[in-house]
């Protein structure tokens, strides 16, 4: 692309996602209708709303402030930061098809992470340690499976969560109600740090703004739509993450609760999640088994995406073992399972003595990596040249 004709649509989109009043449905609503930024930036100045834009929007269309699109600018020309717009093939599939998506999202770190297969977990921010702990061993346990840990980067659940996943060795995503560029609260900047090195901070707020009330249940959204399943870890019957377990019911994803105690007030939100058809859960094998072929769905969007074939040079079909996991003797037993006729999951648990959720979350990484193929009806084999 002209690089001039490049640097003219970045811009055009920054001046309309700041336009005061004109939110991501009017924002969505004038992309489609005019193709790209550039021409709806040209429509919306000539005023051709849908609906009458509240006052100072006009005014911004036409006389934005240089030095805060400079500003913007600034911080979009640094490493690893990254907008991500309605209109472009990096937008998050699951996020396009979920109700009251955001039009751009500035990303910190990683954005391909987005294309993980993510699972959110949420919580209270005033946890119990027990709480703590359950957010955690349940982080660690699915980021080992292959997914990304999505939460808010608030205290108690998501801080917990999000330290957990990266204590494993997975990614994690931290969907923020402020710019990308500020952390909320302040005493999780290192963990912020440590999020955008292994992972991404994003957001829908341009840089430099700083939190509001309601940007919190906007940015719930973000996290539900996001992911292919919610947990809720501890809530309270009038916790924020009720709401994003609303929105991923909405979005038509699963909500998954953990129960506790009859006498643990910040059980109660779970208790009712599940009296409303959350699936109960006590382990995270229960959350893999339900949302593995989700996810292998979600990488066969991506490959499709990305239009990327089985590697079949020599080196593929000599080797016996994923390279990612060649130490790992579990995956050098299923991959030695594996042939290129389909075997079901439960041909593979008996050839391997591996359990059948833990076959599940090796599958869906070796087929994320382009190992293995899924057929119909839950069968697998070896990719082409594999």
């Amino acid at each position: 692309m002209d690089i001039d004709a490049n640097r003219a649509g970045l811009e055009a989109w920054l001046i309309l996602l700041r336009a005061p009043g004109l939110g991501p449905a009017a924002l969505r609503g004038l992309i489609a209708r005019y193709g790209d930024a550039s021409a709806a930036l040209a429509a919306a100045r000539r005023g051709e709303f849908e609906r009458t834009p509240e006052p100072g929007c006009r005014d911004w269309l036409h006389a934005p402030e240089r030095a805060v699109i400079e500003a913007d600018l600034a911080w979009l020309a640094a490493p690893d930061r990254t907008l991500l717009t309605c209109d472009g093939a990096d937008f998050p599939a699951l996020l396009v098809d979920s109700p009251g998506a955001p039009a751009a999202l500035f990303v910190a770190g990683d954005a391909s992470a987005l294309w993980r297969p993510q699972i959110a977990i949420v919580g209270s921010r005033n946890a119990s340690q027990g709480g703590l702990a359950n957010a955690g061993a349940f982080a660690r346990a699915l980021a080992t499976a292959g997914f990304a840990i999505t939460s808010g980067l608030a205290e108690g659940i998501d801080g917990a969560a999000h330290a957990a996943a990266l204590d494993a060795g997975g990614f994690t995503v931290a969907v923020l109600g402020t710019g990308p560029d500020l952390v909320y609260p302040p005493r999780h900047r290192e963990l912020a740090a440590r999020i955008e090195q292994r992972g991404a901070l994003v957001s829908e707020f341009p840089p430099g703004t700083p939190g509001h009330p309601s940007h919190f249940p906007r940015r719930n959204r973000i996290i539900a739509g996001l992911s292919l399943g919610t947990l809720v870890v501890e809530a309270g019957l009038r916790s924020g993450s009720l709401i994003t377990a609303r929105l991923a019911t909405e979005a038509g994803r699963e909500v998954f609760a953990i129960p506790g105690s009859i006498h643990n007030p910040l059980a109660r939100g779970c208790h009712q999640l599940i009296r409303q058809g959350a699936k109960l859960v006590e382990t995270a094998e229960e959350i893999i088994a339900e949302l593995a072929p989700l996810a292998q769905r979600l990488g066969a969007t991506l490959r499709e995406r990305l239009a990327v074939a089985p590697a079949e040079s020599a080196d593929t079909r000599a080797r016996p073992v994923a390279p990612a996991h060649a130490d790992d003797p579990d995956y050098a037993r299923l991959y030695a399972a594996l042939g290129h006729d389909a075997l079901g999951i439960d041909q593979l648990a008996e050839r391997t003595g591996l359990g059948v959720a833990a076959l599940a979350s090796m599958l869906l990484m070796l087929e994320l990596e382009g190992e293995v193929v899924a057929s119909g009806g839950g069968a697998y084999a070896r990719s082409v040249g594999a």
